[in-house]
């Protein structure tokens, strides 16, 4: 090979593995928003979650969250919790949650306000091998707005997520440090506390099947759960949803249960959508 031919070769060599790596500080952002319809927030679209972290340097915006719920009475509640998570740190996501809720009951009466404000950290402890996902999740409801609860309503969260060949597990364990709202009483005569809102504990499996030519998750839980009100019987929901990749950074939930049991039987649904994009500048 000729000298020229050399030179030529090298150029075209470096060429290629510059164009690599640039692709390679473009497209993981893009290649990982990809995969967002795979994981599996609380409430997006069921209670039970997944114990994994976002991406680093990646954002998460929670847009536009709804729940709607129907008492057997004839009530209604609809809640819309706008949220941030950002991945700031390896396998550990920070969010923070602004929950609208809207009441209105069998009477008509009818109210729209802030119930509180929500930050959660969530941990992954070490990723899937023979042993199943693990995962710690502290979250804590500061009173804010006239729905907002009585107190600081703090709880610790045990994750753990096994992926077999045919669908993935997950169960949920989460305990609250708070006291019986209807004991404390409201801030706010005249409104119902929304620590009633809060369980004492929690427990539940979710089990998820992903369809990765679709680019779809499908999911379904059981949920068990002991009010903060301690005079309030114990709760049983069985909920299911999908969760659809629309592009490479937005995906869709939708999902819907019945509460089985507990003082306020009835149905729920849930819709929202996720939009994930990438942090501008390095946290190394």
């Amino acid at each position: 090979m000729s000298p020229t031919h050399q030179i030529m070769l090298a150029c075209h060599t470096r060429a290629a593995v510059a164009a690599l790596l640039l692709l390679g500080g473009v497209l993981p952002s893009v290649a990982l928003a990809q995969t967002d319809y795979f994981n599996t927030d609380a409430g997006r679209p069921v209670r039970i979650e997944d114990a994994y972290a976002i991406e680093r340097r990646a954002i998460e915006l929670q847009v536009a969250p709804l729940r709607l719920e129907r008492e057997r009475g004839g009530g209604y509640r609809w809640g819309l919790e706008p949220e941030i998570a950002v991945g700031l740190l390896p396998r550990t996501q920070v969010e923070i949650g602004f929950p609208l809720v809207h009441t209105e009951g069998a009477a008509g009466v009818r109210t729209t306000a802030l119930a509180g404000l929500e930050m959660s950290a969530l941990y992954n402890l070490n990723a899937e091998t023979r042993l199943p996902a693990l995962a710690l999740v502290a979250d804590v409801v500061v009173p804010a707005g006239p729905l907002g609860p009585s107190t600081t309503i703090p709880s610790l969260k045990a994750i753990a997520t096994k992926t077999f060949a045919w669908a993935r597990f997950h169960v949920n364990g989460q305990v609250t440090f708070a006291d019986d709202p209807l004991a404390t009483g409201s801030r706010n005569a005249g409104v119902a506390p929304a620590n009633a809102e809060f369980t004492r504990w929690l427990g539940g499996i979710a089990i998820d099947k992903a369809l990765p030519l679709r680019s779809m998750l499908l999911t379904a839980e059981v949920v068990t759960s002991q009010p903060l009100v301690r005079s309030a019987a114990r709760r049983w929901d069985v909920a299911g949803g999908t969760r659809v990749q629309l592009s490479p950074r937005v995906a869709f939930d939708a999902g819907g249960g019945y509460r089985l049991a507990g003082d306020e039987p009835g149905w729920f649904v849930t819709t929202g959508a996720a939009v994930a994009i990438g942090l501008p500048w390095s946290t190394r």
